[in-house]
């Protein structure tokens, strides 16, 4: 420890970083992470390119230490020693900016019961750049992160915010990005507005922008390349009465009744997710159940 740091504690500087395009990255992270002698970083190998593109190379006066989840929660009472003596750190993500489906959250409340000052330093965010450029209503929006690889658990989460009135963004890889877009038209509907935001700010970026429906049944057939991020249409009066007409009651009427449920417990969630009345909800399960 530098004795001119003796008797002060550290500061800890989160900055965003490019998600690709190099040129994303301002003034003020760069000069950050030169001036750097302690970075935590998701992936050193990533962080150790982008040090050198500044000309800021690795060496006996620059520490990088790895952060993930594997490894955060003792990486978080490291860095709070450090700062605790005095060490300034600077903490970064693979790309993007730290924290937000990224490690990190560990170490900056270290950091604050530490003591110590958090400074951010914005930049670039998949979130915002999805939600700014997906067309779709962005004065209130709900960032998901990765949802649950199985269909069963994402269906869940996927009703729990089907009512909910503002714009949902969600992380998802390549692989699950087809699988996700049929739960989210199965359980939100096939006409609610959505974009599909991939390899944002890198040479392919794709925009892809259509309702629920038909992007599902595009990347059923074409796995998209790269990094995903999905951007859907919030609740609205309309699309919720469109919705939960007569016949979308029949469909999941019919996946409650396989699922083992009886005419009266499907009825009675039904009528709960649609908020239509319980009766006519329990017509038409009766009618589904028992058809002409």
């Amino acid at each position: 420890m530098n004795l001119t740091t003796r008797g002060r504690v550290g500061n800890l500087t989160v900055v965003a970083t490019p998600l690709g395009n190099p040129e994303d990255l301002g003034a003020r992270a760069a000069r950050a992470l030169r001036e750097a002698s302690l970075i935590v970083a998701e992936d050193t190998r990533s962080a150790r390119r982008l040090l050198a593109s500044l000309g800021a190379a690795v060496g006996d006066d620059r520490t990088i230490l790895s952060c993930y989840d594997a490894n955060e929660a003792d990486r978080a009472a490291e860095i709070a020693d450090r700062l605790r003596a005095g060490d300034d750190v600077v903490l970064i993500s693979e790309a993007g900016t730290p924290l937000v489906s990224d490690p990190g959250y560990r170490i900056v409340a270290a950091a604050i019961a530490a003591g110590a000052r958090v400074v951010p330093v914005p930049g670039p965010s998949a979130v915002l750049a999805a939600l700014v450029g997906s067309g779709l209503p962005p004065d209130r929006f709900f960032f998901q992160g990765f949802p649950p690889r199985k269909s069963g658990a994402r269906r869940r989460l996927f009703e729990s915010l089907r009512e909910l009135a503002a714009t949902l963004v969600f992380y998802e890889s390549p692989l699950r990005t087809a699988a996700t877009l049929a739960d989210l038209a199965a359980v939100l509907g096939p006409g609610r507005r959505a974009c599909v935001a991939r390899e944002l700010t890198k040479e392919h970026e794709e925009l892809v922008r259509d309702t629920l429906g038909a992007l599902a049944a595009r990347y059923a057939e074409a796995r998209p390349l790269g990094e995903v991020t999905l951007v859907v249409e919030g609740a609205t009066a309309e699309a919720l009465a469109e919705e939960w007409d007569d016949e979308s009651l029949a469909e999941k009427a019919s996946e409650l009744l396989a699922r083992g449920l009886t005419a009266r417990d499907a009825a009675h969630e039904l009528a709960q997710l649609s908020g239509r009345p319980r009766r006519e909800v329990y017509a038409i399960v009766v009618r589904t159940a028992k058809p002409d």
